[in-house]
C-alpha cells in the first residue's frame, strides 16, 4: 500500500503543547486556552484513537465541576460542533468521530501521525538497537506531554509515562555511548536531555563527557551554573552524582608548570580587602568545614555552625516563591555583612544559610545572630530568621 501523501495526514503534537496540521496547515495553533472543551476532545479522541476512548472519561474531562443536566446530549453536542470546526478548517467531511460499544474512535479515513506515539515506537526499538537508534528516539521527545494541561488525571498519567520512557532511553543511550568512548555525542546528549527534561540533573551527563574529554574548565563553569540554576529553581543542593563529579574534577585539573609566586597568583583572592564572610559553593564549604574539623584536633579554636533560615510570622518556612527569593537576597547580604573575613557562608537552600565560624564562643554566635537580624528586619516586617548553633568537633589527633 502507497504512504499517504503528507498533504492527507493529520499531524499531532502532544510534547511541549499541543498543535494541529493538515496539509501543512495549522488546524488550531498552539492552544494556551485549558477550558476549550473542544480542544479536549482533540486531544482524548486522537492520542487514544487506536484503543477508542471510553464515554465516561470523556464525560469526565470534559464536564468537570459543570452542572449539565443531560451529559449525553451535551456530548453529542460538543461532537457535532468540533465536526462543523474541523470541515471549516479544511478536513475532507467525513464521520471524523465514531462511537462503538461506549468507545469514541477517530475515523481511519484521515491518518494520523502523532509525536507521542513516534516516540514510543522508537523507543521499542531502540531497545534492540544501538546507540544511534537510541539517540533517535531520545530526540524524538522535545518536552513534557500537555504540559498545559496538567490539570487532568490522564494527561498527568501520560505525562510521568513519556517522561519515565525518556530518562531510561537517556540512561541507555548514555551507556552505549560510554562504551563506544563517543563522549562528544554523550555531551550533546546531556545538554539535550537537561534542555527539554529540566532540573532532572542530567547536567551530570554533559559534565561527565566533558571531563572525559579533557575539557575541565568547561565541566568546571557546568558545574557552577548548574547549582546556581537548581539553587534558584528549586533551593535544592547539587545531588550526589554532581559532587562526586565535581570532587573528581578537582583531582583532574590541570595547571601549567611555574614559579610558586605564579601558582600563588593564581590561588590569591581577586577582591582583596573586601568586608564581610567568605561566600562560597557547597563543596568547597565541605572542604573549609573538614580542614576546621583537623585543625580543631590540635586544640585551641573554638568553631560553630550556624543555619539560618528564613520564616514566616509563626517561625514556619515561607512557601511565597516570589517572596521567598526576595527574602533569600537580603539573607544572603544580612549574614555577609554580619560575619567576619575568616568566617565561610554558603547557601545551603532557598532562604538558607550556612556558616562556619571561626574561633568564636556561644555569646559570639548569639551576638552575629542580633546583627543579621538588625540587617534583616525591616519596619513591621512579619518575616524572621531561624537560627541553629551547633559546636564543631575536631576528632582526637592520632599520634
Amino acid at each position: 500500500m502507497a504512504a499517504q501523501p503528507e498533504a492527507e495526514l493529520l499531524q499531532v503534537q502532544m510534547f511541549g503543547g499541543f498543535t494541529l496540521t493538515y496539509g501543512g496547515r495549522s488546524v488550531i495553533g498552539s492552544v494556551k486556552s485549558r477550558e476549550s472543551q473542544f480542544i479536549y476532545l482533540m486531544q482524548l479522541v486522537l492520542h487514544f484513537r487506536k484503543r477508542g476512548v471510553r464515554r465516561e472519561l470523556l464525560e469526565e474531562v470534559l464536564f468537570e465541576g459543570r452542572d449539565v443536566t443531560d451529559v449525553r446530549h451535551a456530548l453529542r453536542s460538543i461532537i457535532y460542533n468540533a465536526k462543523q470546526k474541523l470541515r471549516a478548517s479544511g478536513l475532507p467531511d467525513v464521520k471524523y468521530i465514531q462511537q462503538k460499544n461506549g468507545y469514541y474512535y477517530w475515523t481511519e479515513q484521515i491518518p494520523v501521525t502523532e509525536d507521542a506515539e513516534e516516540f514510543e515506537r522508537l523507543y521499542e526499538e531502540a531497545g534492540t538497537g544501538g546507540a544511534e537508534r537510541c539517540l533517535e528516539a531520545c530526540y524524538c521527545y522535545t518536552g513534557e506531554f500537555l504540559p498545559l494541561h496538567g490539570g487532568s488525571l490522564w494527561a498527568l498519567q501520560e505525562a510521568k509515562r513519556y517522561r519515565d520512557l525518556f530518562c531510561c532511553c537517556v540512561e541507555r543511550t548514555a551507556r552505549l555511548l560510554r562504551e563506544k568512548g563517543n563522549f562528544l555525542q554523550l555531551e550533546e546528549l546531556g545538554n539535550y536531555a537537561a534542555k527539554v527534561s529540566p532540573l532532572c540533573d542530567w547536567e551530570t551527563l554533559s559534565m561527565e563527557a566533558l571531563m572525559r574529554q579533557g575539557r575541565y574548565g568547561e565541566a568546571g563553569k557546568l558545574y557552577d551554573d548548574t547549582v546556581e540554576l537548581y539553587f534558584r529553581e528549586q533551593g535544592v543542593r547539587p545531588s550526589g552524582q554532581m559532587l562526586e563529579l565535581f570532587q573528581k574534577l578537582g583531582e583532574h585539573m590541570e595547571h601549567r608548570q611555574g614559579a610558586l609566586d605564579d601558582i600563588q597568583e593564581e590561588l590569591t583572592e581577586e577582591q582583596k580587602g573586601v568586608p564581610g564572610g567568605y561566600l562560597c559553593s557547597y563543596p568547597i564549604f565541605q572542604g573549609i568545614y573538614h580542614m576546621a574539623e583537623r585543625m580543631m584536633e590540635r586544640g585551641g579554636q573554638s568553631v560553630h555552625l550556624m543555619l539560618c533560615c528564613v520564616a514566616d510570622g509563626k517561625g514556619n518556612p515561607v512557601k511565597d516563591a516570589k517572596l521567598l527569593e526576595e527574602l533569600d537576597r537580603r539573607l544572603e547580604d544580612a549574614v555577609l555583612n554580619s560575619v567576619r573575613r575568616g568566617d565561610a557562608v554558603s547557601r545551603y537552600g532557598r532562604g538558607e544559610y550556612l556558616v562556619l565560624l571561626i574561633n568564636t564562643t556561644g555569646e559570639d554566635c548569639s551576638r552575629i545572630q542580633e546583627r543579621i537580624n538588625g540587617r534583616f528586619l525591616t519596619g513591621r516586617q512579619r518575616t524572621g530568621v531561624r537560627y541553629y548553633v551547633n559546636r564543631v568537633i575536631g576528632m582526637p589527633e592520632q599520634l
